[in-house]
């Protein structure tokens, strides 16, 4: 590559980041201005407000929001990860007629928006009772997750080599035993990608909560920050203040998986 190439890909790649870190910079000076600074927004403040994250976490009682994350998030995710592995493994080891069918309908299910079905996705969730649930919600969540889960779940399975199902079948053990204790361990990597994935798809949905979750007591994070947002008042500092406080379980986690994911995708799935 000549060395005039190697610049200009520098450079985009230096621009392409700080596209991407200019709004988080914006997010924290915005964070921590007090109301009354009418300084520019580019400008970092001198001083730490943190008036904005006291009055976002009690104005909007994230506490309560925050909890609601927790539940439905966790519950999803783990849902999404136990189904969408089972399902993927004959995906993966049985390339039968039905099963190809069966997947090219989980890939086909990924190009369906959400929003084209939420009229009928309502009066369905009305109709089955599931409105205002916490059932409802993680129901939705782990149905519009699982095509991509399986979609990766079974490339990642395909890499595996079949001399493994052989040798564990020889030496007794049955298909629930050799998903459990050979597979299962060796899709750590491409878990730890699903658990980041739908993680921050889940942490962060507006779209179902505000249609399907509308008692106060059951919003969540993001809905409870729209509340800042009104006809005659936009609370600019305590909405950058609670995006932060939101941000954090989801990078938290990020960081934890990052040596999984890193760590599992330069090893493979056999050395796993």
């Amino acid at each position: 590559m000549s060395k005039n190439k190697k610049f200009w890909l520098t450079l985009l790649s230096a621009v392409i980041c700080l596209i991407h870190i200019l709004p988080f910079y914006i997010l924290i000076t915005t964070a921590f201005k007090a109301d009354d600074d009418l300084s520019s927004k580019w400008e970092f403040p001198g001083y730490w407000y943190l008036d904005n994250f006291i009055n976002a976490w009690n104005q909007a009682d994230l506490a309560s929001a925050f909890r609601n994350n927790i539940i439905v998030t966790a519950v999803s995710v783990a849902l999404i990860v136990l189904v969408g592995s089972i399902a993927a493994y004959p995906l993966a080891r049985r390339q039968t007629s039905w099963n190809k069918f069966i997947y090219a309908l989980f890939v086909s299910a990924l190009i369906v928006p959400p929003l084209t079905i939420l009229v009928p996705l309502y009066k369905y969730m009305v109709d089955i009772g599931g409105m205002n649930t916490y059932w409802g919600i993680i129901l939705l969540h782990v149905t519009f997750n699982l095509p991509m889960t399986i979609f990766l779940y079974t490339g990642f399975i395909s890499t595996i080599p079949r001399e493994l199902d052989e040798a564990s079948m020889i030496d007794g053990a049955g298909r629930f035993t050799l998903f459990y204790r050979i597979i299962l361990p060796l899709l750590k990597p491409i878990t730890a990608t699903v658990i980041i994935f739908t993680g921050v798809a889940v942490w962060n949905d507006y779209q179902f909560s505000v249609f399907f979750l509308q008692k106060p007591e059951l919003r969540t994070f993001t809905v409870a920050l729209a509340s800042f947002f009104g006809s005659y008042s936009n609370e600019i500092g305590w909405v950058a203040a609670g995006s932060l406080i939101g941000a954090l379980p989801m990078v938290v986690t990020y960081l934890f998986l990052q040596r999984y994911f890193i760590s599992g995708l330069s090893s493979g799935a056999v050395k796993g």
